[in-house]
């Protein structure tokens, strides 16, 4: 297996959450730094214009998304799942729960202007207005909560979190799952970088005992290397074979065709390439790139919007 290469930065929350699933499956890997904001130029060489933040790369393959990334490292080392039975499709269905919805209300609930002051307190001056000025830009079809309502909403999950945790270690059952690492990283966010309004979490200790078990998890073998290391690795190999899975058109494209793909709501970066793979569950683009030569792409289907280009 080529080695795994996550692009990431330390504060990032869904950086997090693939940090831990590494360290869960206890899998080495290599860390490269990327930009908190754009421009990333590296990485876009890699994804071809998506540039949110975590990005998996094992040789020329590029894994967008912690969805699919977690469905590619469960593939690498299947043990411990992360989707472990009975519970496999409410698994997954409050990991999306958590990604979105809950997210997006801890989010706002952590960008007032007690927590942006933290965040910013000894950054230099225009380093707030450029972070505000690029989530800006990436918000495209997302209504934000005004902090006030996400505080009541924040506090209604937090509760139900909790009530998760009443007869089990983990929300789930006895053993840590997807649910528990996507809802972990709104969270993480809160008791770490915007630790002055940490105070909410308070009024659920179960759910501040349940983090420090997964916090002790940890983030696994890892070294750094460059982000020009990074392209040259995709760029000296070829992209994996693809299985042969089924062809799923919902879209009346057929394989070969130029496209594009887009996130539906957060992020407005097209990558556009040549479909390869359009299965149940993901999209694979074909994609040349002056320095890191010829990648395949992949995004999950959920969340993700496919469209034809003109000849």
């Amino acid at each position: 297996m080529t080695e795994l290469i996550l692009h990431h930065y330390p504060t990032s929350p869904f950086s997090e959450k693939i940090r831990l699933v590494l360290g869960h499956k206890k899998l080495a890997w290599k860390s490269v730094i990327i930009p908190t904001i754009s421009p990333k130029p590296e990485l876009v060489a890699l994804t071809g214009g998506y540039r949110k933040t975590p990005v998996l790369q094992i040789g020329a393959d590029i894994y967008c998304d912690t969805a699919l990334i977690c469905d590619v490292l469960e593939h690498v080392q299947p043990e411990p799942s992360l989707y472990p039975a009975p519970c496999r499709g409410m698994g997954r269905t409050l990991a999306q729960w958590a990604d979105t919805t809950l997210f997006w209300t801890a989010m706002a609930y952590n960008m007032q202007p007690k927590g942006l002051g933290q965040m910013f307190g000894h950054a230099p001056p225009d380093a707030a207005k450029a972070f505000a000025a690029d989530r800006k830009a990436m918000l495209t079809g997302l209504t934000r909560l005004y902090p006030a309502d996400a505080r009541s909403a924040y506090k209604s999950y937090l509760r139900r979190i909790s009530d998760m945790l009443d007869d089990w270690p983990f929300v789930l059952g006895e053993l840590p799952s997807i649910a528990d690492f996507a809802i972990y990283h709104a969270l993480w966010f809160t008791r770490n970088r915007t630790s002055v309004l940490a105070g909410i979490l308070d009024a659920t200790p179960a759910v501040l005992d349940w983090m420090d078990r997964l916090a002790a998890i940890g983030h696994g073998q890892f070294e750094d290397i460059s982000a020009l290391d990074a392209i040259n690795v995709a760029n000296s190999a070829a992209p994996a074979a693809l299985h042969d899975d089924i062809f799923q058109d919902d879209h009346g494209i057929a394989l070969g065709s130029r496209v594009s793909i887009t996130s539906e709501s957060f992020g407005p970066e097209a990558t556009e390439g040549t479909l390869l793979a359009a299965t149940r569950m993901h999209y694979t683009l074909a994609r040349t790139d002056e320095r890191a030569g010829t990648v395949h792409v992949h995004f999950p289907r959920i969340g993700f919007q496919l469209k034809a280009l003109s000849a």
